[in-house]
């Protein structure tokens, strides 16, 4: 079989690109072709597909550079013609989007449906049914408002990053392709990564339920034989976005009054100085910032970590970082939120808190620092075990083949 994998990204930018290098990792290691489809980025790898990668707006020249762009976050046009050229030439069986919604666009789903080639999408995320993809608008608070259909909501409580513009420019976006581009005519079928992405999807999109359909947690690509040994002085580990959905202020609070518990927190974004600056006011020397990581330093980090920490105040799908843990037998805390609790069982791999209530995780790092040995290396185990029963690519893979199969032998009734 020939997968074409399509992507915004042809670099490892974030949970969605780590599953479709992933999953085409896997498809090559079974014996089937693999093709990319993204956009031309400065800090792409190298590919032997990038001469049908469309220009993205950090590449894009000329006097007219942000109209294009504007008109783009609507539709690509070269995306389109980029993807007819590549499909003439690869003839692909099938074709797996990642991540598509204002970048790549939905431009190149008529191509698909025009060449035949079956569509099924992973949703890592909720753009399909909410304009500001996490169900969050400018304040921070969970909004549901929209219902899938009224979509001006998006722009009247700037639910992207609290900004007018870019929130009205989103609620267009979606009402334009839900008017001329509906998912629920073009694309064939629909992995969620969570019960909970499915159940939102379900709601405010009701024809995908008629869709081929199935749930199916991202995969590790190696699960560890026994939990690691950890290293050094214990520490709890925050990797990821400094952003407000990502709830790390709400953690840096409640390692206030934790003096004996360490906090590390790898990576940066808009809210780095921000915490930083309240940790220096709070006299928080038992919290210290290791910026961007990456590779085996961050590797290092996760391994020796006694408990990875995802604070999230937005709906979550099904996090690589847990996934990656639990891989190696590191426990978590996890807000109560989206599709996080599907996967971390109270007290069994690790603890759940109340999203947004620093005191209540207060409570939780609390137990987990005063945790036995014999009870920690119960609950390392639990995580291993969590993540062999769900997570490996040995009942990944067939299960997603089978999907492809479905979706190529039962054609949607709007493909040629």
């Amino acid at each position: 079989m020939k997968v074409l994998l399509i992507d915004v990204y042809n670099y490892n930018r974030g949970g969605a690109e780590t599953v479709c290098f992933n999953t085409g990792r896997l498809l090559q290691q079974h014996g089937h072709d693999v093709v990319y489809f993204c956009l031309k980025w400065k800090r792409n790898l190298p590919s032997p597909f990038e001469r049908y990668f469309p220009e993205s707006k950090e590449t894009r020249r000329g006097v007219f550079r942000q109209v294009k762009n504007l008109v783009n976050y609507f539709y690509h046009f070269e995306a389109a013609r980029k993807m007819d050229q590549l499909l003439r030439d690869e003839q692909p069986d099938i074709a797996h989007i990642h991540l598509i919604w204002g970048q790549i666009t939905e431009s190149i789903l008529p191509v698909l449906r025009r060449h035949g080639v079956p569509v099924v999408l992973t949703a890592h995320d909720f753009r399909v049914v909410c304009p500001a993809y996490v169900f969050r608008d400018g304040r921070g608070r969970i909004c549901e408002r929209c219902q899938g259909r009224s979509f001006y909501h998006c722009f009247l409580h700037k639910c992207a990053k609290n900004n007018w513009v870019m929130s009205g420019v989103m609620a267009a976006e979606q009402y334009f392709r839900n008017a001329f581009f509906n998912p629920s005519r073009l694309i064939d079928g629909f992995i969620y990564v969570s019960q909970f992405t499915k159940k939102k999807h379900d709601t405010y999109m009701p024809a995908l339920r008629e869709k081929p359909n199935m749930v199916l947690y991202n995969s590790a690509p190696e699960i560890a034989s026994a939990p690691c040994q950890k290293q050094g002085e214990p520490y709890f580990l925050f990797m990821g976005r400094l952003s407000g959905e990502k709830g790390i202020r709400t953690l840096v609070e409640a390692m206030n009054g934790l003096p004996s518990c360490r906090l590390k927190v790898a990576g940066t974004g808009p809210q780095e100085a921000e915490l930083k600056r309240y940790a220096a006011e709070h006299g928080l020397s038992n919290v210290s910032f290791c910026g961007y990581q990456t590779g085996e330093p961050l590797a290092t980090l996760v391994r020796n970590a006694r408990f990875i920490v995802v604070p999230s105040e937005c709906y979550e799908n099904n996090p690589m970082s847990i996934i990656e843990a639990y891989a190696i037998g590191t426990p978590v805390i996890g807000a109560h939120i989206g599709g996080i609790p599907e996967i971390v069982p109270e007290g069994v791999t690790g603890f759940r808190f109340e999203s947004r209530n620093a005191d209540d995780l207060r409570v939780k790092l609390a137990a987990a620092a005063s945790l036995s040995n014999d009870a920690y290396a119960a609950m390392q185990r639990a995580a291993l075990a969590f993540a062999r029963e769900h997570f490996n690519t040995e009942n990944y893979y067939p299960r997603l083949i089978a999907f492809y199969n479905r979706c190529i032998t039962n054609p949607s009734p709007h493909r040629p």
